[in-house]
């Protein structure tokens, strides 16, 4: 048999003890730090929680939407199936309706991607939920464009969109104007569903907890 660790718990604890010598938490509150060890977690990149950028009300506004009942809404499926839905506090909702006849009808309405039209589908869920973008860099700058036409806001963003076009500006629009908005992000191309499950993940008991996984 080859030679490898086997014991998750041995493989957790090795795992964020070495994030946590390699990477700048102490510059976080405990709470925000425990999202950022869980965002660098999923990518393996221990520089991914240096580089985090997150309102220090994030976690308690998250937390707090969770308890109450909020849904979580998600920009792609990915997402969903990353989230570990077992331990969210209310039994709450992971919501994506990327594949909905009325995405792709909305979406030609509005000229742009299916993930874009489900921020419109949306509607008033969107008031008070947790949102988590790991795919579309369309589906955050729409979740800017609502905010700004006084629409529903939610009560954390948790923003890793992926990529090469978009990605980058649309995290650095909400960097640059929070418009009053609790957010977690990752500036650049980095991104991904895994960051953003992981961070609601995070949000959903301790993060160092290989059941959490």
């Amino acid at each position: 048999m080859l030679e490898y660790l086997r014991d998750p718990v041995e493989i957790y604890r090795r795992s964020f003890a070495t994030i946590r010598a390699e990477a700048r938490l102490d510059r976080f509150a405990p709470d925000v730090a425990a999202l950022a060890l869980r965002v660098a977690h999923a990518c393996g990149m221990a520089d991914a929680a240096d580089a985090l950028v997150a309102t220090a009300d994030v976690v308690m506004r998250a937390k707090a939407a969770l308890a109450a009942g909020a849904p979580v809404l998600c920009d792609a499926m990915m997402v969903v199936h990353g989230i570990q839905r077992r331990r969210l506090p209310a039994a709450n909702e992971a919501v994506c309706l990327i594949d909905s006849p009325d995405a792709a009808r909305r979406a030609a309405e509005i000229g742009s991607t299916r993930s874009a039209a489900c921020v419109d589908l949306w509607g008033t869920r969107l008031e008070g939920a947790i949102v988590a973008i790991g795919n579309a860099p369309t589906a955050l700058f729409r979740l800017l464009e609502k905010v700004d036409a006084g629409g529903p806001r939610p009560a954390a963003v948790l923003a890793f969109p992926v990529g090469f076009v978009g990605a980058a500006e649309s995290k650095q629009a909400l960097i640059d104007n929070p418009r009053g908005l609790a957010f977690a992000t990752l500036p650049g191309r980095r991104g991904g569903s895994a960051m953003a499950a992981a961070a609601i993940n995070a949000l959903s008991g301790n993060p160092e907890d290989e059941t959490a996984a």
